[in-house]
């Protein structure tokens, strides 16, 4: 199906609705092909098509959703019969609506290179194998390679509500990654680099080659480091992480329930005045670009932190009635799940700091280039976080030694006004997004 033939299914189970019911339909239709290289050789490819429907009804405040990975006629009936059996289950709740029609034009972007499409197996096979080698080729120390891949997928999905809402879409990217093994006598260090885009042609893999088998043989004879608070730069991939876990925390339902410490911080300092956090799925650079949110709203440009102040939480439909505002287009969701509210292309304004004069400013410190746990060693109530970490020394303003086996520990709080430069260029990362270099100051730092 096409996505107007999608978006004419989704409008005809809406019309099904009964009664007071409000009825909205996500379906989509998939395809993708993944491609693993190992000695030279295909270790595997696997590709794959999917069609999935999923379903929400709403009665009286409450809500029934049910999902389905068919879009066979009688499949889709059962699946809306399901929702509506679910109803019975849900609470009633008077800001649980479908969202309306608020009047924003979308942003009218081409999310969709039909390029992606046209690439045989045989090319996806040989960029694979030619990855390996690359990475093999690039040291002496470089041992082998645990993965070199190719993916690439192509989507087309259509949403409609009884609200008077139909948007559709088609969208496809391609990417590669790289795991390369660094070896020195007994010792093994292993590094990742990737890249994505919408077309073939725009994958950097010599940045990917070049990543990947730095990282891996910069870390050859880490130690762990002594417990100390000290000044941290983080690499962007690093700092993009932190950034992900601070817009999960500016997500109003994690703010409604409870597990955002800067709940009421609206209008507050909460950051340096350095940080300014954007998040805009309107630009068409980064693969987080989209026309709708989950809800078929309308993308658009939300200011989240302004020169350090907190501007506003993001939203969906229903967050946005509980807090008496209105959606910012944040809705997050996908065939098999009802809305939540996330971020969709997080940019942090560049700072004044050339990238390679950030070790040079701040003298003494670690530039941590990795991270490990994050999400899982965030208390998202307090702030608090204690994460692995792994990178250099920096002593005189260049890079020293390696370290592993280590933490870093603050809150999100203190980092975020903590922030003392920012690179002057935002880099690419494996996700089609961007990020500069964060400099942090006193953060602990301990061996494990």
């Amino acid at each position: 199906m096409n996505p107007d033939e999608l978006a004419r299914l989704a409008q005809q189970v809406c019309e099904r609705a009964a009664g007071n019911e409000q009825i909205e339909v996500c379906v989509s239709t998939g395809r993708s092909t993944t491609v693993r290289a190992y000695n030279g050789e295909v270790e595997s490819l696997r590709s794959g098509v999917t069609a999935a429907i999923g379903v929400r009804v709403l009665d009286d405040g409450r809500q029934g959703f049910a999902f389905a990975g068919s879009l066979d006629p009688d499949v889709v009936s059962d699946t809306l019969e399901a929702a509506r059996r679910n109803v019975a289950f849900g609470e009633s709740d008077p800001h649980q609506r479908l969202a309306e029609p608020d009047g924003v034009e979308p942003p009218g972007l081409e999310l969709g290179d039909p390029a992606v499409l046209s690439v045989p197996d045989s090319d996806k096979i040989a960029a694979a194998i030619d990855l390996e080698r690359r990475c093999l080729d690039a040291d002496p120390r470089i041992s082998g390679v645990r993965v070199a891949a190719w993916s690439d997928g192509w989507s087309q999905s259509a949403l409609a509500s009884s609200t008077g809402i139909c948007v559709r879409t088609s969208t496809g990217s391609c990417s590669i990654g790289a795991q390369p093994l660094a070896t020195d006598g007994d010792e093994t260090q292993i590094g990742y680099a990737g890249d994505a885009a919408r077309r073939p042609d725009e994958l950097d893999v010599e940045r990917v080659v070049t990543e990947s088998t730095k990282l891996a043989t910069g870390q050859l004879g880490a130690t762990k480091p002594p417990s100390e608070h000290l000044t941290v730069v983080l690499a962007p991939s690093v700092a993009a992480a932190f950034i992900g876990v601070v817009a999960s925390v500016l997500a109003a339902d994690s703010v409604l329930k409870g597990r955002s410490p800067f709940a009421d911080r609206v209008g507050s300092q909460i950051a340096d005045e350095r940080l300014n956090l954007v998040d805009d799925p309107t630009d068409p650079g980064t693969l987080g670009a989209t026309n709708f949110d989950g809800e078929g709203l309308a993308a658009r440009r939300n200011m989240l932190i302004s020169a350090g102040v907190l501007d506003s939480f993001l939203h969906n439909a229903y967050t946005a009635r509980r807090s008496d505002t209105a959606s910012t287009g944040s809705a997050v969701r996908g065939t098999r799940s009802v809305p939540g509210v996330g971020i969709h292309a997080p940019v942090v304004a560049t700072g004044d700091i050339a990238n390679d004069k950030l070790n040079a400013s701040i003298s003494d410190g670690v530039l941590v280039r990795g991270v490990s746990g994050l999400h899982s060693g965030v208390n998202p109530t307090s702030g608090d976080f204690s994460v692995g970490a792994w990178g250099h020394r920096i002593a005189g303003g260049e890079l020293a030694e390696p370290f592993r086996e280590a933490t870093i520990a603050s809150t999100l709080q203190r980092m975020l006004l903590g922030i003392c430069g920012i690179g002057a260029t935002a880099e690419p990362l494996a996700g089609g997004l961007s990020m500069p270099p964060l400099v942090v100051a006193d953060v602990a730092l301990s061996g494990v």
